[in-house]
């Protein structure tokens, strides 16, 4: 006997990691409406950031329907309706008290779901999916782990994303695709890159060694065009720079374009059109896998240096799908890039990472038919609570 997969979802994000939180939960809440015919509702807390990723957003309206899904704010003290079939606490932010009391005195109780950071630590394949009651209320719960490997909960990925990726990247080896680019850097007040440049988007934490990465493409041997959304990064070169309100600066070889923050819908060309991508957090780290592109990332710090071992954990199993000495060449980069303290000079890792973006290329590819092995995230997250359903 089947049983129908939950019909209303209630999605609560807190933002901690600026838009890495938000970033996960707005795209979850859209894919489950649009491929899965949910009703969801998505409590956040901050709407001004949810506006950032989608222009669509009042930040004044107290409900509103966006993209198909019902977006309200979460705040402590407000009245909640009653709860929905599924209740996903993004990230660990927790519930409000009230919402919780209405989930225990309902006589269907929800599922309720943590979902948790990605990790491709070695223990999260012993953890997903188990359940941990609520120490007040005696609630079930359930934790639920993106992840890149068997054993994990996948990662996010619309229906149609690989084909709309493979048609731009179709036209742009056809050159067809040139007039798209050229009108891509028009909209947004300047020229087309130069034949000869590097492209780079850059998306990444404002203490990242900018600095050392800028000297090494002044002084490299190609052109550099890097798009810099603005931002807190944006901010803070401009600041340490001195650059007021410049959008376009040149210096030796290096060509900064500071362009406005792009919208969730509109990244994914950026990060096609783009040699490299520099990317933070995790909907933008997702993302750029799926790209097929070069891509450093810059993981949120955490105390007493927890993200280096999750940053070392994912590179050890990406670097599976990479000749040895691009692995080499990849870790030292990203490590460098992080911070972390046994890392090679910037300065050195850069032009070692230049020279094997084509190996990385093809070590993508790979790397993508890994990550489609295993679902994505939303329809193995639904089948997931349909099982549970299916048990009550």
């Amino acid at each position: 006997m089947s049983t129908a997969p939950p019909r209303r979802w209630d999605i609560f994000c807190r933002v901690i990691d600026n838009y890495g939180d938000i970033g996960v939960s707005w795209r979850l809440a859209r894919q489950l409406a649009h491929e899965h015919g949910a009703a969801v509702r998505l409590w956040v807390d901050q709407l001004p950031v949810l506006r950032a990723l989608c222009p669509e957003v009042d930040v004044n309206a107290a409900v509103q329907s966006v993209q198909g899904v019902r977006v309200l704010p979460y705040a402590e003290g407000a009245d909640y309706p009653p709860p929905a079939d599924v209740v996903i606490d993004a990230f660990g932010g927790g519930l409000p008290p009230a919402y919780i009391a209405q989930m225990a005195a309902s006589a269907v109780k929800p599922l309720w779901i943590v979902l948790e950071y990605l990790s491709a630590e070695s223990w999260v394949r012993e953890h997903h999916g188990l359940p941990s009651p609520h120490p007040q209320t005696g609630l079930p719960r359930y934790f639920y782990f993106p992840g890149v490997a068997p054993g994990s909960g996948g990662v996010l990925r619309e229906a149609d994303l690989l084909a709309r990726r493979d048609a731009f990247c179709a036209t742009e080896d056809a050159g067809a695709g040139v007039n798209d680019l050229r009108a891509w850097w028009s909209a947004r007040g300047f020229d087309d890159v130069p034949a000869d440049a590097i492209t780079l988007s850059l998306f990444a934490y404002p203490h990242a060694p900018w600095r050392e990465l800028f000297s090494a493409c002044e002084q490299g041997a190609s052109p550099v065009v890097a798009a810099i959304p603005e931002g807190p990064l944006a901010a803070a070169i401009r600041e340490a720079c001195r650059l007021g309100q410049s959008r376009r600066v040149q210096t030796g070889n290096l060509e900064l374009r500071f362009v406005p923050f792009v919208p969730q819908l509109d990244y994914d060309t950026l990060l096609w059109a783009s040699d490299i991508n520099f990317v933070r957090g995790e909907d933008s780290f997702v993302r750029a896998q799926w790209a097929g592109q070069p891509f450093v990332w810059h993981i949120y710090s955490q105390a007493e240096a927890a993200h280096e071992v999750k940053l070392r954990a994912f590179l050890d199993v990406f670097g599976e799908v990479l000749p040895a000495d691009s692995a080499r060449v990849v870790r030292n980069l990203w490590l460098a890039w992080n911070g972390v303290a046994a890392a090679p000079p910037l300065a050195s890792a850069w032009p070692e990472f230049l020279a094997c973006r084509q190996a990385q290329r093809q070590g993508l590819r790979l790397w993508r038919e890994k990550l489609l092995e295993l679902g994505d995230l939303a329809g193995n997250l639904q089948h997931f609570c349909s099982g549970l359903v299916a048990k009550k």
